[in-house]
């Protein structure tokens, strides 16, 4: 399957600390398009254990994107009634003669919160969790992130997948429309550029010896011939197709395929720019641009793709 470089997923974990504290750990992660992966961790000092694990997570299992994890973490205390044990009281007296002298100097600054008083280093006499509880439950709440993260990118990825057949089919219907056009095509321009060169042609070989009309005739249709082959498109359009049966089959394979197919969007460009840099008909000319912006747009989903 593949997936779009944009998504975004979350998860929480609860962590008991003791003496009816308790400590949700919250992660989210997001990622949008890059050349390559490229990997942010922002997480408080409690959880900095699990970064490596994170690491690991995220490049097993996403290949490319610009990801950003956000890990938070919330102290609350349980509903029960608390002893003012678990307070510490000199800090908490510290913390509010701290305030008291911050209201004097600025007036304006506003009181502190409960939750930003619980917060508070000191505040809250917690028991002492060790740094392995705290990097479990952080690596369990990043790998259901990840996987929604994933699923979000997934899900996106069908979209534009969507997006791009649809694409690839309109092409292919030009593609269809213009083959049985080029011999008419070649065959009209061949006897419109004989009929000029007839009016304004009058030779003499390389012995200074006049041509006759016939001579004239034959070299005419020779350099028409040539001519010819030079502006027919068939090949063009036998390698358009091509191209299109690849970027139809790399996108039914699924997996990491942006790449190849940001290739494949510069073959199919190639080909349609030499379509109307051959023609010698509105049709065809036409036709080179109207694969040419449907080539854009499949270019700019393609720049989506992981």
């Amino acid at each position: 399957m593949i997936e779009s470089m944009t998504g975004f997923g979350s998860a929480s974990r609860q962590l008991d600390l003791g003496g009816g504290v308790y400590a949700t750990v919250a992660v989210e992660c997001r990622s949008v398009n890059s050349r390559f992966l490229d990997l942010n961790i922002r997480c408080p000092e409690e959880c900095r254990s699990s970064e490596m694990s994170i690491r690991e997570l995220v490049t097993k299992q996403l290949a490319r994107g610009k990801v950003e994890f956000r890990i938070n973490v919330q102290r609350e205390l349980a509903s029960a009634p608390v002893g003012n044990d678990l307070l510490n009281q000199d800090a908490l007296v510290g913390l509010k003669a701290l305030e008291a002298a911050v209201l004097k100097e600025m007036p304006s600054a506003g009181t502190l919160r409960m939750g930003e008083i619980l917060r508070w280093p000191g505040i809250l006499n917690e028991s002492k969790v060790g740094d392995e509880l705290w990097r479990e439950a952080t690596v369990d709440a990043a790998k259901e992130a990840i996987s929604a993260l994933k699923s979000s990118r997934q899900g996106e990825g069908q979209a534009l997948r969507a997006i791009l057949m649809e694409r690839v089919n309109e092409i292919r219907a030009i593609v269809a429309r213009m083959e049985p056009l080029i011999p008419t095509i070649i065959a009209a321009h061949q006897t419109k550029l004989s009929e000029r060169l007839t009016e304004i042609l009058t030779g003499v070989d390389a012995q200074g010896n006049a041509n006759t009309k016939t001579d004239i005739s034959d070299r005419i249709r020779q350099e028409v011939v040539l001519y010819g082959v030079r502006i027919d498109v068939a090949e063009e359009l036998g390698r358009l197709k091509t191209h299109l049966d690849t970027v139809e089959s790399a996108l039914a394979k699924g997996g990491p395929v942006g790449k190849r197919l940001d290739f494949l969007m510069q073959e199919l460009n190639r080909e349609a720019n030499t379509l109307g840099s051959k023609s010698v008909s509105q049709e065809s000319s036409d036709a080179s641009i109207e694969m040419k912006l449907l080539i854009e747009q499949m270019r700019e989903q393609v720049q989506n793709l992981e």
